[in-house]
């Protein structure tokens, strides 16, 4: 029976926990680098053994972890992350050499065919590609030479390359989200890059055209089609049939159509999760009732999941990457909250249960779906 394998990132470690198919009994392994920032922790799809993890604090500064066994040993294998030959240092915006502003990574994404490719976006806003595992790295300075680059601004949590869609159809095209600049797109492998953010709309951007400065909070898309994007926007979720090229809201009947997570049904395309908070200045959902969002139509038309979530005094978040699914037969869904409590569904979001709870903080939530 196949298995699933839960890699979750916390304020003061990270957890691996473990289940075959039926996903009624787990086991958990950790807190591994208890005490540590783990911003994302994920396995590469071409070896299920492979996981990355990314380790930083603000005394030691940022790590990249390696495990070729599924998280039962770890490696640290790199942190040097260098812009044009020189660690730590890179050309600012306008040409001239400065410090390299380097807060933490916050999103790996390792290659969907080569195990050692990993690609990891960071606080300011950069993309760094490694083909070597891990153990060294090198920017994709395209991306930062871009011509909007001086007027990107920080969001609330900084301003952070958080989120990395590789096109399983074309190696040469990837997406990626920085808050608060949007989404751009590389059609020759991060050589260069454009923005594609036509059709969204930000309350204190007054120009309707604006090419950036939309803060984008998550982007997800099919494996089976790739063309089609889903994205948790601050205030609006939107759709683009088109890669990216535009863009309409599909936020429906949703109580509120502010989040940070995005998800996708791994075999159905048009079904799509999201998990609205009040707004943005209070980070908890709406009447304190904790519901998951499902639409079957791609959009415009949402059910509340409720059935074993709490639906009364609950005031946690679910951040931008602590929600994931697995690609068995009855599609898993999973999303951590900051309160600390993993939450599981075996049946795409019929019913749920918490499968660890008193965690630290849940920062990221990813999901392997064992042979």
């Amino acid at each position: 029976m196949r298995g699933v394998r839960v890699l979750v990132g916390t304020r003061k470690g990270a957890f691996v926990l473990t289940s075959d198919g039926k996903r009624e009994r787990w086991d958990i392994s950790g807190p591994h680098f208890g005490g540590w920032e783990i911003y994302h922790l994920k396995g590469s799809p071409a070896d299920p053994n492979r996981l990355y993890a990314s380790q930083s604090t603000g005394w030691f500064g940022q790590q990249i972890q390696r495990s070729n066994d599924g998280g039962k040993t770890w490696e640290a294998v790199g942190n040097k992350f260098v812009y044009d030959g020189v660690p730590g240092t890179h050309q600012w915006y306008d040409g001239t050499p400065h410090p390299w502003e380097f807060a933490r990574v916050w999103h790996l994404e390792p290659s969907l065919t080569d195990p050692d490719t990993v690609y990891a976006g960071v606080e300011d806003a950069a993309l760094f590609r490694s083909t070597d595992g891990g153990q060294t790295w090198q920017e994709l300075p395209g991306l930062r030479g871009h011509r909007s680059a001086p007027s990107w601004q920080p969001g609330a949590g900084g301003m952070c390359l958080h989120t990395i869609l590789l096109d399983p159809t074309d190696p040469g095209r990837i997406l990626i989200a920085i808050s608060a600049a949007g989404v751009f797109r590389t059609d020759d492998a991060g050589k260069t890059w454009r923005p594609v953010n036509r059709g969204l709309r930000s309350e204190n951007i007054p120009d309707p055209t604006a090419e950036v400065g939309h803060c984008v909070h998550h982007i997800a898309m099919h494996r089976s089609r790739p063309g089609v994007l889903f994205m948790q926007k601050h205030w609006d979720v939107m759709r683009s049939d088109d890669a990216g090229e535009s863009w309409q809201e599909v936020s429906g009947n949703l109580p509120t159509d502010f989040g940070f997570p995005i998800d996708v049904h791994a075999h159905e395309p048009d079904t799509i999760y999201v998990v609205p908070i009040k707004s943005d200045s209070e980070h908890y959902p709406p009447e304190g009732k904790l519901r998951v969002y499902r639409s079957r139509t791609g959009g415009h038309e949402w059910e509340a999941l409720t059935k074993g979530l709490p639906q009364r005094d609950c005031y946690v978040n679910v951040l931008r990457d602590a929600m994931a699914v697995d690609s068995l037969d009855s599609c898993g869904v999973y999303f951590g909250t900051t309160g600390g409590q993993v939450y599981a569904s075996a049946d795409a979001g019929d019913s749920w249960a918490s499968i660890v709870r008193d965690l630290p903080a849940v920062v990221s939530v990813e999901v392997q779906t064992l042979p």
